[in-house]
């Protein structure tokens, strides 16, 4: 039962729909915080929850079918049957301004936060990545904010965009006035900038952290599936607005990603999300930080 909550779950709040509305999560995993450095700079990635997708051809590998992705998860030796997506999110603390990266769909953020030291009421800043459910599901709780003391920063063409659904309303309505959008590409704090990554919503942005000469990239909905988004890269995903552009986007950053050996923060690769990719073939694999 709890899996087929979980897939029903996942289906509404990650597909193109979960603008509209964020339902209820399945229930959370344990909570946990992990640490990561990045220069001078003290990172955490927070566990919210995990969805659990049936492999039907209607999320990915929309233009193949789902014999070909069972292929790809049967040779990296994952379900063929299912694909398993994190929900997480990134704390930065960067001298007096904490700063959290997406709010997840409402799961075990909270308590993973605390884990890491901190309250609801120490984040000063939440940077938005998109605003799909999974990402702003945990915003606002009973119509009330729930982190009461942080600007909520997204850019422009993403409030926009979240403006302009009907079934957000009470959600728009609570976080308007903590709302500062940005065009692509600000500067957000010395140490953290956005940059645009076209083709899953209209606004849709990474945040690049760096501090002495180290650097993060936060990729936001970039990639999906730590193994299917990487190995083909050109196959299309439901939840992308601009699949075409979304494609494009994707080969590109993955490939310049691959070169620089940078590293990433991915909310639905596997906890706690943070590596780096390699080339393989004509496709990525993921490089899990140890």
């Amino acid at each position: 039962m709890k899996s087929l909550i979980a897939v029903l779950a996942a289906s509404t709040l990650l597909a193109g729909a979960a603008v509209a509305q964020t339902p209820a999560p399945p229930p959370p995993p344990k909570a946990e915080s992990t640490p990561y450095k990045v220069g001078d700079l003290q990172l955490y990635a927070l566990r919210d929850t995990v969805f659990v997708l049936p492999n039907d051809g209607k999320v990915f590998g929309l233009d193949v079918g789902p014999e070909a992705v069972a292929e790809v998860l049967k040779a990296h030796g994952a379900p063929t049957d299912t694909i398993t997506l994190g929900v997480d999110s990134l704390l930065v603390k960067d001298g007096d301004r904490l700063i959290l990266i997406d709010t997840g769909a409402g799961g075990a953020l909270i308590t993973s936060l605390e884990g890491a030291g901190h309250k609801p009421e120490d984040v000063t800043d939440i940077l938005i990545t998109h605003p799909h459910g999974d990402h702003i599901g945990g915003l606002v709780k009973n119509n009330a904010l729930v982190f009461p003391k942080a600007k909520i920063r997204m850019a422009e063409a993403d409030w926009t965009f979240l403006k302009g659904q009907a079934n957000q309303a009470a959600l728009v309505t609570a976080i308007t006035p903590q709302v500062e959008a940005f065009a692509p590409g600000a500067a957000i704090t010395p140490h953290v900038t956005s940059v645009a990554i076209k083709g899953h919503t209209p606004g849709h942005s990474g945040y690049e952290i760096a501090s002495n000469g180290q650097k993060l990239l936060a990729i936001g909905d970039t990639a999906h599936s730590s193994i299917i988004s990487l190995a083909k890269p050109d196959w299309s995903i439901q939840f992308d607005t601009d699949k075409t552009e979304a494609k494009a986007s994707r080969r590109a950053l993955l490939t310049e990603l691959a070169k620089s050996k940078e590293t990433l923060f991915a909310p639905h690769f596997p906890y706690p999300g943070i590596g780096h990719v390699e080339a393989k073939g004509d496709g990525f694999v993921w490089v899990p930080v140890k």
